[in-house]
């Protein structure tokens, strides 16, 4: 049995491409059943996300070319255009890429913590599909461990690397209990939709979203248990904002100074957070001149995002040292079971035979024969059937001139015989 990993990612096909390979969750259960009835495909995951479609399989011997070829024919793409945006992982390399993904490494946002929860989806669906086997069962949980390993060990997803993942950040330092506070957030694109899951992650207390089109602000404040207002209502909200993030289209400020003055009046002077992610800026210039307001621009913020991605290229480095180790860790385990069948096949010719000289000696006790008697024959009789294999094959070996059995039997059953001297053609 073989691991095996094949897919493409962001890196690998543009969007055009990976839209065509997505598997919805309308298809995917229908998709893994008839992956895993292919020959050679014994067991098997499908990750697919707006950024990657991966398949994770356990295969025998030609699996590879099965797999690859099933991909593209399940979607109707030829494999000549399909190929050149594929790449494929076997064994140690497999094992480490999923490592990778899951730990958020091999993510467009370097650290990302979604794509765990997308990689346990992923299994979960497969494990109900009943499409998984001991192999893909171990190394998901495996990849899961790992994953906590290096979200607690590294600090690759404690630094912002997104203008909103900044701001947020900035906000908690400000107010450091967020379940208190209420969020004004002007626009509904996606930066705003980023900020406000962020701020739903963090527990904020209330969010309440603004737009020029209210149905769009309906349908984010939604999701995330807040309630929406036009632009038309801002000022008479805007006194409830403890923090305010607005990024829209508009080519003038839609807060100047005289609102965020009145606010903060019949707020009795409370601080208020602000940041301006737009361009042409949302928020009047003159704001930050006011006694308890902090307003950052999107200009402030990248300072924060650059120094947030070095941080997180540093921890990655680590992070790649931990996967790096248990990639390695879980390749053993399945060298291992290599091993083990011929250990089982081994133990079941021993007790085959212990057995048949029991019974022999059963029979033997039976007809009158003393104990004494009966256990020593017992005793060589085992001993000679359970060396006879061995030995002979021992005594070929030597006659072959095979050194390397010999020093293998050797260390085996542990003989410490000193090194094995195979006498040359000539002195034979």
């Amino acid at each position: 049995m073989k691991l095996l990993a094949i897919g493409l990612n962001h890196k690998t096909a543009p969007i055009e491409v990976r839209e065509r390979l997505t598997f919805g969750p309308d298809i995917i259960a229908g998709a893994l059943r008839d992956l895993k009835s292919r020959a050679g495909v014994l067991e098997a995951v499908v990750l697919s996300t707006c950024n990657r479609t991966e398949l994770y399989c356990a295969v025998a011997d030609g699996g590879e070319e099965t797999v690859r070829g099933w991909l593209g024919s399940f979607h109707g793409i030829e494999a000549e255009r399909l190929n050149p945006y594929l790449y494929a992982y076997a064994e140690r390399d497999a094992i480490a890429h999923l490592l990778r993904v899951a730990s958020g490494l091999d993510s467009m946002v370097l650290g990302e913590p979604q794509i765990l929860g997308q990689v346990k989806s992923a299994f979960q669906t497969a494990s109900d599909c009943t499409a998984t086997g001991k192999l893909l069962c171990r190394l998901f949980q495996h990849a899961f461990s790992v994953a906590k390993t290096v979200r607690t060990d590294t600090a690759i997803g404690s630094s912002p690397v997104s203008v909103a993942f900044a701001a947020v950040s900035l906000a908690r330092q400000i107010f450091s209990d967020l379940a208190r506070r209420t969020a004004l957030l002007i626009g509904a694109g996606e930066t705003i939709e980023l900020a406000a899951r962020h701020l739903h992650q963090n527990g904020i207390g209330r969010i309440v979203v603004a737009n020029r089109t209210v149905e769009r602000a309906h349908e984010l404040a939604a999701q995330f248990d807040g309630f929406a207002i036009a632009l038309t209502e801002i000022t008479n909200h805007l006194a409830e904002a403890d923090i305010v993030i607005s990024s829209t289209a508009s080519p003038l400020p839609v807060l100047g100074k005289g609102a965020v003055e009145r606010a903060l009046k019949a707020r009795r002077h409370r601080p208020m957070f602000m940041v301006d992610i737009a361009v042409p800026r949302d928020i009047e210039p003159e704001v930050a001149s006011l006694s308890d307001v902090y307003l950052y621009t999107v200009d402030d913020l990248q300072g924060v995002v650059d120094e947030g991605l070095r941080s997180r290229q540093e921890a990655a480095v680590q992070a790649e040292e931990i996967i790096g180790f248990h990639a390695e860790e879980f390749m053993a385990w399945v060298r291992s079971l290599d091993a083990a069948g011929l250990i089982q096949d081994y133990r079941q010719r021993a007790e085959q035979l212990r057995d048949e000289v029991l019974e022999r000696a059963q029979r033997q006790l039976e007809s009158g024969k003393s104990p004494a008697e009966v256990l020593n024959f017992l005793a060589h009789t085992l001993t000679n059937k359970l060396l006879h294999a061995p030995s002979t094959r021992l005594r070929q070996a030597a006659r072959d001139g095979d050194a390397e059995i010999l020093e293998a039997a050797n260390e085996l059953f542990q003989l410490d015989h000193g090194p094995v001297v195979v006498p040359s053609e000539s002195t034979r």
